[in-house]
């Protein structure tokens, strides 16, 4: 059984053209012809026909197509393994450069306005963006979400390393009281928290005391939170939840 060239135009997806072409180049010359000279394509012809379609996808040249395909000792099957390592390695490829594009999406949508060079010196590795949507849903209807998206978005270079610089400070001196064995509940472990509280109230959101307590349960309460702080040291995430407690105690709530 063979098909024509108007048959296989649509089965495959090309212009008859295109077949046309191929044939003239010696490329694809149909197996079959009928007598009034009509080209006709068995089998053989729509298996070639498939790894030049999948050669020129990859991005081949029509002349090296050729050779690759006239190439004595290569098989279909060879052909297909060959094409599916080059496929494979394309979508690995498109997949990082389809990341990239929807991480500069949610950069824009996240109001952090600066450039990707400025984003990794203050950053690193750690994409704030990737959370945007996370914290929409859990405190978008807080006014105070609000509030600290229209404070980060006029943020320079300079402010969002100050920030930073700021809060390795205070997490650096909670950890060293805590690694002194200082109380939680003693007042230098309660300044400390009034530093904290002091830092998300001047940088990010009006953080009353009660508010504050509620951010230090969510330091224990959260994994990710309690990781990073016990990166720092181990146990520092409780630690800090306990100065933070008896600091919005001591402030009488």
């Amino acid at each position: 059984m063979s098909l024509s060239v108007g048959q296989v135009a649509r089965l495959a997806g090309v212009t008859v053209r295109t077949l046309h072409h191929y044939d003239e180049i010696g490329l694809l010359t149909p197996t079959e012809r009928t007598r009034a000279g009509y080209r006709r394509y068995t089998d053989a012809d729509l298996a070639r026909l498939q790894q030049i379609l999948l050669y020129r996808e990859l991005g081949f040249p029509l002349e090296e197509i050729a050779v690759i395909l006239d190439e004595p000792r290569a098989d279909e099957l060879t052909h297909l393994r060959r094409q599916h390592e080059l496929l494979t390695a394309r979508a690995r490829h498109l997949g990082h450069v389809i990341a990239a594009v929807e991480r500069a999406i949610h950069a824009h949508t996240s109001g952090i306005t600066l450039t990707p060079a400025e984003r990794f010196e203050v950053f690193g590795d750690f994409r704030p963006e990737e959370h945007e949507a996370e914290a929409a849903a859990r405190w978008g209807a807080d006014p105070r979400y609000a509030e600290s998206r229209r404070r980060v978005a006029s943020y320079t270079k300079a402010d969002w390393l100050e920030l930073k610089a700021e809060a390795a400070a205070i997490t650096g001196a909670l950890a060293e009281a805590c690694e002194a064995g200082l109380p939680a509940g003693g007042e230098h472990a309660m300044d400390l928290a009034e530093r904290h509280r002091g830092h998300v109230h001047r940088w990010f959101y009006d953080c009353g005391h009660d508010l504050h307590r509620r951010l230090g349960d969510l330091y224990v309460t959260d994994a990710r939170f309690t990781a990073f702080f016990d990166a720092v040291l181990p146990g520092l995430a409780g630690y800090v939840r306990e100065a933070i407690h008896a600091n919005a105690a001591r402030h009488h709530l």
